[in-house]
């Protein structure tokens, strides 16, 4: 669990610190005194990115070079951990540098080696996206979840992402008449290779969250159907050519959607919006009790104001599933303080 939480240069605060309770932490504060940048300085200390930040230099207070968020976890009854990330703008001192560093205990690590350290699932209002929006969201949905708890996946995305972006860039190069198909080989090796081992992770997880479903009283009318952009030899070949006319890759995990169905009916399309923040809670569920059962860990959980977007029946099912797990919620609202007794109260100013 979080024990404490200090920011510095990030985002809205200067120089904070924060101790956290064991179990409910109410954060309270009036809009843009912060409230959604506390669970974002969280996020970045389980995740290692935040979740609405386009670039790095926006977690950086205004008119510094440098932020840092820092964390210490209690492991065990006598053992606990510091976390810790640094975020500027790719220049500190004149000098050029990395515009995220990651410490574990003082020592510098990769983003990969923080990863299920600090397990966390955020619930945000936005998230209706996940059933209504593009299909790059419920992909990052799929990521976020896997990369804390598979270090195998997180591995093969991470190869898959570079080997895509120098095969889009090789298939530029073609169209210009600067190289040819030959250039794409090795690529072509690692995006088939890594790519499969994506969409087999994604498609077990989403096999998870229907035989979840299927036990849920409350769920059972849902399905998660994995729309799967397969990616292999035949069907690269498939599209060599409209791949070069394009610039870019036509198939493969990047391409993926998954469908969310309330008996059979596509709820991106038909859904009403009460239902469509039913199916993200559900998609919420499911990658909770995941990813307790993969990494062996109750996760924290992050609610930032959802209380207001959800009726009586998904209000009390979030309540039920707080119960026995940290949790960090914020509101406007002094008031939704009183709905969670013995909860620890964190007054923004």
């Amino acid at each position: 669990m979080l024990t404490n939480l200090r920011l510095s240069g990030f985002r809205n605060y200067v120089e904070s610190e924060y101790d956290l309770a064991e179990g409910v932490n109410v954060v309270i504060g009036e809009n843009a005194k912060g409230k959604t940048n506390f669970l974002e300085a969280i996020y970045l200390l389980g995740v290692g990115d935040s979740f609405r930040a386009k670039r790095t230099e926006e977690m950086v207070g205004f008119g510094l070079e440098l932020g840092k968020v820092a964390g210490e976890i209690r492991l065990a009854k006598d053992e606990t951990m510091t976390l810790e990330v640094m975020v500027n703008g790719g220049t500190v001192m004149g000098k050029v540098v990395n515009k995220r560093k990651y410490l574990v205990d003082g020592v510098a690590k990769r983003r990969r080696d923080i990863l299920g350290l600090l397990p966390l699932v955020i619930f945000r209002p936005e998230d209706v996206e996940l059933v209504s929006g593009s299909p790059s969201p419920r992909r990052r949905f799929l990521d976020s979840l896997l990369i804390q708890v598979d270090k195998v996946y997180e591995n093969s995305l991470t190869t898959y992402d570079q080997a895509l972006r120098r095969r889009n860039r090789i298939l530029d190069t073609i169209r210009e008449g600067t190289a040819n198909r030959y250039a794409l080989a090795f690529w072509d090796g690692l995006l088939i290779k890594h790519g499969q081992i994506v969409s087999e992770k994604r498609r077990e997880l989403i096999q998870y969250i229907n035989d979840l479903f299927k036990k849920s009283d409350l769920f059972n009318r849902l399905e998660v159907v994995y729309d799967m952009s397969t990616v292999s030899q035949s069907r690269l070949e498939q599209y060599k050519e409209a791949e070069v006319a394009v610039g870019y890759t036509l198939v493969g995990p990047h391409k993926d959607d998954l469908l969310v169905k309330d008996k059979g009916r596509d709820l991106s399309t038909y859904g009403s919006r009460g239902e469509q923040r039913m199916a993200v809670l559900a998609l919420k569920m499911g990658e909770i009790y995941f990813m307790e059962e993969k990494g062996g860990k109750k996760v924290l959980l992050l609610l930032d104001d959802i209380f207001s977007e959800l009726d009586e029946t998904h209000k009390g099912e979030v309540l039920r599933v707080m119960s026995g797990r940290q949790v960090v919620v914020t509101t406007a609202d002094e008031g939704d303080g009183k709905m969670f007794k013995g909860a620890k109260i964190i007054k923004l100013v």
